[in-house]
């Protein structure tokens, strides 16, 4: 039997990348998906993908995530469509361009903050309830080896996803008594951003893979879905409150990269 068979999912910033990655191994496992994403042409392509493909019941929900009301929709239609919500992927990030620290504003940090922890929390919350009436779930959330190893000309994004992994970390431990168990991935991925940088500035992505034992960015589906998925199934059914690195050993080197300012 598949080992999401019956469970409902919500995979935020799915139109792509580790989203979508996330979303294709949670479909191959039978979980129906609320695929929520601001881009209405990828959202709907990865809905419709998994439907084809893997005949997965998928639905895409147009959600902002700096709009608290529609994180609280694409709850509330997943509740709609499958009747629970087993499983939240946070996944969707908003940040500013790079900057050097003395020029980063205070607009960049609000941003970074509404466009990660503050996002994270409200889509928490509104699983809350829903997880806690069906006797618990897993919440999946996605930080940054940016923030671990304090990249540079990024200070409002490292801020905001550290301070993801608090929020990870806090929720472990006040929700473990509800079966509700919380997680953080630190992911290195060969994202369609990841992808755009390294044809921007090859040598800097040399760099990074020079670093990474492993030699290679990771593939979304297979190597960072495969990580989600453990943690999304009754095999992780032990694991909350941890960071897991799913970086082909980059956070052992502690990789040190001076990307290009704009």
């Amino acid at each position: 039997m598949p080992r999401l068979d019956g469970k409902a999912a919500i995979v935020t910033g799915a139109g792509q990348g580790i989203g979508r990655g996330v979303a294709r191994a949670f479909a191959r496992e039978g979980a129906a998906l609320t695929i929520a994403e601001i881009n209405h042409e990828t959202g709907d392509a990865v809905a419709r993908e998994l439907q084809d493909e893997f005949g997965a019941p998928a639905q895409f929900v147009p959600t902002d995530v700096l709009q608290r009301a529609e994180v609280q929709r694409m709850v509330d239609v997943t509740i709609d469509a499958f009747e629970r919500v087993d499983i939240l992927v946070n996944n969707a990030y908003v940040a500013a361009p790079f900057a050097r620290l003395e020029h980063k504003s205070g607009d960049d940090l609000l941003l970074a903050y509404r466009g990660g922890p503050l996002h994270t929390l409200w889509a928490m919350q509104a699983v809350f309830p829903h997880m806690v009436a069906q006797g618990g779930g897993r919440i999946i959330n996605f930080v940054s080896l940016n923030g671990i190893n304090a990249h540079m000309y990024s200070a409002d994004y490292n801020a905001a996803k550290e301070a993801v992994r608090a929020l990870t970390r806090t929720a472990a431990r006040e929700w473990a008594r509800h079966n509700i168990l919380v997680n953080a991935i630190a992911p290195a991925a060969a994202t369609p951003a990841y992808i755009a940088f390294a044809e921007v500035a090859p040598e800097n992505a040399a760099e990074m893979l020079e670093q990474n034992p492993m030699g290679r960015m990771g593939d979304p589906e297979r190597d960072i879905g495969g990580v989600a998925l453990f943690l999304a199934t009754d095999d992780g059914g032990y694991v909350t409150g941890n960071t897991v690195f799913a970086d082909g050993g980059s956070h052992i080197n502690g990789v040190q990269w001076v990307p290009p300012l704009p």
